[in-house]
């Protein structure tokens, strides 16, 4: 592990670097997701605040910043966006990252992308939003991107593993 922070840090040094030459959006989004890796890897909570605060700016700022990119990089920023507020909510149990990842996704949820669903299910499960958890994951599970192991095994949606509709939805992708 200890070696893998190396490399991590090495990178973001590089692409630091790199930013001063000029910025790009495929170059935020490679800063921002190195600090949300240093964010797994860090056991100290104040590292993964800042790590985590890094990554939001970089995103947001990108978002932002370039006015053309194509709309796959865009729905890319996004995602990692909303995936840096959620890794904020686990680590700070706030719900308020849940309700800034649904600002951010739902405006978005046209775009028809899986990962824009699975992080709009996350936030609505942590919020305690039964029918919008519903609505989000079986939008999740028609998706190209749906992953039968998250559905499975993500703990934000163990309240609902006994209900019927998540059984059924459960027992559609099994077959």
């Amino acid at each position: 592990m200890r070696q893998n922070s190396h490399k991590i840090i090495q990178r973001i040094g590089e692409t630091d670097q790199l930013f001063l030459q000029g910025n790009s959006p495929e170059l935020a989004l490679e800063r921002a997701d190195l600090r949300l890796q240093l964010v797994g890897l860090s056991k100290n909570h104040q590292e993964q605040v800042y790590f985590l605060q890094e990554a939001i700016v970089l995103l947001e700022q990108s978002r932002i910043e370039f006015e053309e990119m194509p709309i796959e990089l865009y729905i890319d920023l996004s995602v990692h966006l909303a995936k840096a507020y959620m890794v904020f909510f686990e680590i700070t149990q706030e719900q308020r990252y849940a309700l800034i990842t649904q600002q951010i996704m739902k405006p978005m949820s046209k775009a028809e992308h899986g990962d824009i669903y699975f992080y709009l299910a996350y936030a609505s499960a942590v919020k305690q939003e039964p029918a919008l958890t519903r609505h989000w994951l079986n939008k999740y599970c028609k998706s190209q991107e749906f992953k039968l192991t998250t559905l499975l095994e993500h703990p934000a949606f163990n309240p609902y593993r006994q209900e019927d509709w998540f059984a059924e939805l459960r027992q559609s992708k099994l077959h």
